[in-house]
């Protein structure tokens, strides 16, 4: 087969979300099907690090697509006169835009449609855009790739697509991810709280994220039971994240709350491993890549009873309403200060974690792309 992809998320050291599901996929098919030939498509130049095999044919094709009226022009025009050059059996895109006239057919993965529960969080010309298009890459696909159950759910409840025509093929998490030594765990958090325990929070500083209302369950936290405990905050300030630096200035306990900016993975998993737990408590998530890369650390999770995350933390992890402060503090206070459970949350874990796995998630996205090209 000959498979155009949608790589323009695979930016060195930049890695989020999409970006992560990109590599770990596209890096997995060109490997194990070495007699069909990937078309990678950047929008601008290119690692080289990402070219992992002879069977890669990378294009870098204008122009950089940071913007919905570029995004528009990069998907309709640009790429479309690129499909129609090359021709190939099928265009799989990991961020989910779609050149809306090509005749190749199409395999989009929509990772969330935050967007219509919440349009609020997102600037009006971006919106504007997601909610013009993602209904029309929903019908123009030949079959879509969700990432969670509930993803698959909503976009059949959103756009009135057919369920048999999506595939759920999940997130999961780099081998790097895994528990820390004693005495790294102690390095740890001697670099970032001075050796005092601390909860986590991984991702960015957006309004969906709910930080608002993890900084007021901290210092709540802090109030209520007078511990040494800290707050990491890993992650870079993303769009309208005003809301959340208000409160931070607010806070009684700010003095003890860590802001790292993003990190590299080795220094993550470390993070990760010396943990109390994750406190991950968004509104909404279309999966929630950090509860599993928490898990893969030996790190417990206090997650948001809505959307995915139940699905991704299963049993592992503690369940709150993510508008209920109280309620979170309650979760923070039984996994910092009650005897044993950490620990049982963490024997969840290994039976959890075996539902995620990058090589069964690539197979699932292969069958689909054969599917497609041959029907």
């Amino acid at each position: 087969m000959r498979i155009a992809i949608n790589t323009r998320f695979l930016l060195k050291g930049r890695l989020e979300g999409i970006g992560r599901f990109t590599l770990e996929i596209t890096q997995r098919l060109v490997k194990k099907h070495p007699n069909d030939t990937f078309y990678f498509i950047f929008d601008r130049p290119y690692d080289k690090s990402f070219i992992f095999s002879e069977n890669v044919i990378p294009v870098v094709v204008s122009p950089p697509a940071r913007h919905p009226i570029l995004w528009k022009i990069w998907c309709d025009w640009s790429v479309k006169r690129y499909l129609d050059k090359i021709k190939p059996d099928v265009y799989f895109s990991p961020d989910g835009y779609l050149p809306l006239k090509t005749d190749v057919p199409c395999v989009p993965v929509i990772h969330d449609l935050a967007f219509e529960h919440y349009p609020n969080d997102v600037p009006k010309r971006v919106l504007n855009f997601y909610r013009k298009h993602f209904p029309k890459y929903a019908h123009k696909a030949k079959h879509i790739i969700a990432v969670s159950e509930y993803t698959k759910r909503d976009i059949v409840e959103q756009y009135g697509v057919p369920v048999n025509k999506i595939t759920v093929a999940y997130n999961a998490v780099s081998e790097i991810y895994a528990p820390s030594s004693e005495v790294e765990q102690i390095s740890t958090r001697q670099k970032y709280t001075q050796g005092k325990p601390y909860f986590l929070f991984v991702g960015a500083i957006h309004p969906r994220k709910n930080v608002v209302n993890l900084l007021k369950s901290f210092d709540e936290f802090k109030k209520q039971y007078h511990t040494d405990h800290k707050l990491v905050i890993v992650g870079r300030k993303a769009w309208d994240y005003k809301d959340a630096l208000q409160v931070y200035e607010q806070m009684e306990y700010k003095g003890e709350v860590v802001f790292t900016g993003h990190l590299e993975v080795e220094e993550l998993r470390l993070l990760y491993g010396a943990a109390v737990c994750l406190v991950y408590i968004s509104y909404f998530e279309g999966f929630g890549i950090p509860i599993i890369e928490a898990l893969s650390c030996g790190c417990p999770v206090i997650t948001s009873n809505v959307s995915s995350m139940p699905e991704v933390v299963g049993k592992a992890g503690l369940l709150v309403d993510p508008l209920d402060v109280q309620n979170i503090v309650r979760m923070m206070q039984k996994v910092a200060l009650q005897t044993g459970k950490k620990e049982e949350l963490l024997t969840h874990v290994p039976q959890q974690l075996s539902l995620f796995d990058w090589e069964k998630s690539a197979d699932k996205v292969y069958q689909v792309i054969k599917q497609v090209a041959t029907t």
